[in-house]
């Protein structure tokens, strides 16, 4: 056995077993009330799923290659949120009308302004210049700007229904834009463009190969699809079985509602951005940025349609709209990440200005 594969071994065995552990704990625990000690059980089991999910993306991620890989994690993470959102919406009735919007903006926070900023912050620590591709990373910052002002911005302004709400025709409209532009993006980073979205040296030559490990094979990623779906049903189930702990505690805190969207973004999101650190260590910006900028479009581009679908039989509001406070930081971010990305080279300073932008979000979340 040779030293990689025995460094691999316990991983495996803990990332396989742990899906299939917390299947079981769900069918335990389903619709059942849980005390305060179960529920912190079910949240480790929780957390441990998501990993697991995570991990099991970057198989079949590094079996397929950049930028399918990225794309792999990006929707497998993003239906993790649409799962959460829509359950969380049945059991909330009205006071869940802006759950999706809050969770999706704190989506794009965490990844255009936190995942971004990571992965610059650490490859500028490394290389004192962190190198990507502008042509791809513009695209996808475009892309993104686009759905988050369609989807977003935009319902704060409409007229034809009272509130930061659409109407039909229009919640119709900016759900058919967003998942036509995710799909033409999603053609645009994997088939048209895919050099475009490639990580680059630091003389601009794009990388095409991975050489530092083997891909796995097709078994191992069979068995990878196989796990990642069962950590995906078990991390929906497990979240709305402790779900309502969150909100009472939240509540109790005297938070915003809005905290509730935090905490669920937050939670899908972390082990992507542990997964951009690792590749920013790697000289693979790019990669990051793919990570990052990805799952903010896959955010919107597929929670807005499921949410929009779903009204059909849900009761109550939905609402889109961002207030002006969130509304500034969404065009701070627009703005500083066109900045960031135009030269195709970032340094610290880069690094620091959207990690001070997600940091100004999260104490206007606690503190609005």
């Amino acid at each position: 056995m040779s030293p990689r594969t025995r460094r691999r071994t316990p991983f495996l065995r803990w990332t396989g077993a742990l899906p299939v552990v917390a299947v079981v704990l769900l069918i335990l625990v389903w619709g059942r009330s849980l005390p305060a000690p179960l529920v912190g059980v079910v949240s480790l089991f929780l957390a441990g799923a998501v990993l697991a999910a995570v991990h099991h993306a970057e198989v079949i991620a590094h079996r397929v290659g950049e930028p399918f890989g990225s794309l792999v994690l990006a929707v497998a993470v993003t239906i993790i949120e649409v799962a959460l959102i829509v359950t969380l919406m049945v059991d909330g009735g009205d006071k869940s009308a802006p759950l999706a919007r809050d969770t999706v903006f704190a989506a794009v926070m965490i990844t255009c302004n936190g995942i971004v900023g990571l992965s610059l912050l650490v490859a500028a620590l490394k290389r004192k210049v962190a190198v990507f591709n502008a042509e791809g990373t513009g695209a996808a910052l475009a892309s993104v700007a686009t759905v988050a002002g369609l989807s977003l911005a935009l319902p704060t302004f409409t007229t034809t229904t009272p509130g930061p709400r659409f109407s039909g025709p229009q919640l119709l409209f900016a759900a058919i834009a967003a998942l036509a532009l995710y799909g033409l993006f999603v053609a645009t980073q994997t088939f048209r463009h895919r050099d475009y979205f490639l990580p680059v040296t630091a003389t601009g030559e794009v990388i095409d190969t991975e050489d530092h490990a083997h891909p796995p094979s097709a078994r191992e990623a069979l068995a990878s699809l196989t796990l990642l779906a069962l950590a995906l049903i078990s991390v929906v189930g497990l979240a709305k079985a402790v779900s309502p702990t969150i909100e009472t505690g939240v509540a109790e805190a005297g938070l915003p509602s809005s905290v509730v969207g935090v905490v669920i973004a937050l939670l899908v999101l972390l082990p992507e951005t542990i997964a951009a650190a690792r590749a920013a260590r790697r000289d693979r910006v790019q990669t990051s940025l793919n990570l990052g900028l990805g799952s903010a479009m896959a955010s919107i581009g597929l929670t807005i349609p499921a949410v929009a679908l779903a009204t059909v039989w849900l009761k109550g509001p939905l609402v889109l709209g961002l207030g002006a406070t969130h509304m500034v930081l969404l065009v701070l971010t627009v703005v500083v990440g066109t900045l960031t990305v135009v030269p195709g080279r970032a340094t610290l300073l880069q690094g620091g200005v959207h990690l001070t932008l997600l940091a100004a979000y999260l104490v206007l979340a606690v503190s609005p």
